[in-house]
């Protein structure tokens, strides 16, 4: 009998490197990433891009289910516009009814890595992996930051695209979804009992990959 595919589930809030770290862990091991809050994203961007309301259900449901199969721009999804949008859907129940099974059906049955072979497990990030979608996962990691810390970054990115950002407005979008994130009723963001805490505020994105390679490769 095969062996379980190999779970890595990576929660944590916005910006505090949790991408970044999910992908290059999965490089490093040979596993297949899957970034759930660009699903949200894309569930928001239908939303706004049909002119609906990212809070209600039935627009949002009707999104959710028209995501499959179709492919997305990074930058379209990369906007404040949408990641408050996906904060909204993320909150809806029916939302994230219908995006579960397909989270767990890319953990159980993961796609082949880009050259062809199959992976040895998954790396998952989200808000609610460890607690929700996998918590059975037999690694988990949270990995979070100031928010001040989390805001320069979100900041700088901004700057870097080119797009004019008043530091104090994006220190509270942060704030706003963190509050967000963790009071939704239905599958708030929270550290699972058994994740291992990874704050990165004083490290670098380097040293950050560091700590957590050095977390997987202890159980790997």
């Amino acid at each position: 009998m095969a062996a379980a595919p190999i779970i890595v589930a990576i929660d944590g809030p916005a910006a505090a490197g949790k991408g970044t770290i999910a992908r290059r862990l999965a490089a490093h091991f040979n596993l297949a990433y899957l970034d759930t809050g660009s699903l949200y994203r894309q569930v928001g961007f239908l939303v706004l891009e049909a002119g609906g309301d990212p809070s209600e259900g039935e627009d949002a449901v009707a999104a959710a289910r028209a995501i499959f199969g179709r492919s997305f721009e990074d930058q379209r999804l990369r906007t404040q516009a949408v990641a408050d949008a996906a904060a909204r859907v993320a909150a809806i129940p029916e939302v994230r009814a219908a995006l579960i099974e397909a989270q767990r059906r890319f953990g159980t049955t993961p796609p082949l890595l880009p050259d062809g072979k199959p992976p040895k497990g998954v790396v998952v990030d989200g808000r609610d992996i460890g607690t929700v979608i996998f918590p059975e996962a037999g690694i988990k990691l949270f990995i979070t930051a100031s928010p001040e810390e989390r805001a320069r970054r979100r900041h700088q990115e901004l700057m870097d695209r080119g797009i004019s950002a008043n530091f104090g407005e994006v220190l509270e979008e942060v704030r706003a979804r963190d509050e967000l994130d963790a009071t939704r009723p239905v599958s708030p963001l929270k550290q699972a009992s058994d994740a291992h805490l990874l704050d990165t505020t004083d490290l670098s994105i380097e040293a950050a990959f560091e700590a957590a390679r050095d977390i997987v490769a202890a159980t790997v």
